[in-house]
């Protein structure tokens, strides 16, 4: 039977109780974890509308319930550090300071787009801020951050390379060769697993014998710690201690994000392979509510506060999409442009 067809013998349910505990942070950060969630949400809803209107086309994967992640884990790395992704990608490139003018142009086919329209949802770019990837590849991004380190170690730079793959990559051997050589030549690779227990339509248990990934990572001698994805105060104390890790020991570490995705794995898929009640429990759980809950309960965070944070929210959105709207087509003529480099080495 199609693993698209499949349902999973009992619901994957979350490891914990929704979080209630204070938050930690002082006003300013508590407040701009919820802004980065927002602005991630927003953007991407908007973008399953414009998908719907033939606006945006090709693949279009959603990040909507993982927002924790890149929330939690973008605050921990400095400017100069390296990210690369998945496809699954658009709430990383943002909070790593791509403009969401400049995705959503992307996603329009745009030459404005951060990667002159040519890539699409699942190739968002930007050398400038570091961002590489993007990638469609499953597993692609790995070898990729080992090589990135790799040339930092060459040449004597201190920094640390984040790379995020989905639980799904785990299988591939890409994973366990990156894993390997960067544990052999010691790389300062962040290893960020969002395992959202689904690779594609295939829940976890049906392809990996060994579910406790961290396992697969202490396998390779690799430092590891599983944390709760959809609590963005655990993902970020928990990527500001393994960014330390990595960074004062220049080693490898392996940091999974136990979280989920509410929606489809892509706009294409039907989402057969779920139990409705699972998709509900998880929600209960949401990465917004259960943080915006906590705010209020400590007085950090007022409901008319919400409310014009998320009005600044919509607006941005709304300026980006009026930005993109306004883009150019790339002409015909240059349709050849960077695709190969005649002989001679001058590039075309």
């Amino acid at each position: 039977m199609s693993s698209q067809t499949q349902t999973s013998d009992t619901l994957m349910l979350p490891p914990g109780p929704v979080p209630t505990a204070p938050v930690p942070f002082a006003p300013e950060l508590a407040l701009g974890l919820l802004r980065d969630m927002l602005r991630i949400r927003r953007l991407e809803e908007k973008c399953a509308e414009l998908y719907g209107a033939g606006q945006i086309r090709g693949f279009l994967h959603l990040y909507i319930g993982e927002e924790a992640v890149a929330a939690g884990a973008m605050r921990a790395l400095s400017t100069d550090d390296t990210v690369v992704a998945t496809y699954r990608e658009h709430g990383q490139a943002l909070l790593r300071g791509v403009s969401m003018r400049a995705i959503i142009a992307e996603m329009f086919g745009k030459q404005e787009g951060c990667s002159r329209g040519r890539g699409g949802s699942m190739h968002l770019f930007d050398a400038q801020s570091r961002f590489f990837g993007g990638n469609a590849i499953v597993g692609g991004g790995l070898p990729l951050s080992v090589g990135l380190a790799l040339a930092d170690r060459m040449q004597g730079i201190r920094r640390v390379t984040a790379c995020f793959f989905g639980d799904g990559a785990v299988a591939e051997g890409a994973f366990h060769e990156s894993m390997n050589l960067a544990a052999l030549w010691q790389l300062p690779v962040l290893f960020c697993c969002e395992n959202n227990l689904y690779a594609m339509g295939t829940a976890l248990p049906r392809s990996e014998s060994q579910t406790d990934l961290c396992l697969k990572a202490a396998s390779y001698r690799i430092a590891s710690r599983a944390v709760d994805g959809m609590d963005v105060v655990a993902t970020h104390q928990a990527a500001l201690e393994a960014v330390d890790a990595v960074r004062s020991t220049q080693q490898p570490f392996f940091l999974e994000f136990q979280t989920y995705r509410f929606r489809a794995h892509s706009m294409f898929d039907p989402d057969l392979y779920r139990d409705k009640a699972e998709i509900e429990h998880w929600k209960e759980h949401g990465p917004i509510h259960t943080y915006t809950a906590r705010l209020k309960a400590q007085g950090l965070l007022a409901e008319e506060q919400f409310l014009a944070l998320d009005v600044e929210v919509g607006r941005e959105v709304d300026d980006a999409i009026a930005y993109a709207e306004a883009g150019h087509w790339e002409p015909v003529a240059d349709l050849l442009r960077d695709v190969h480099t005649p002989a001679g080495g001058s590039s075309s």
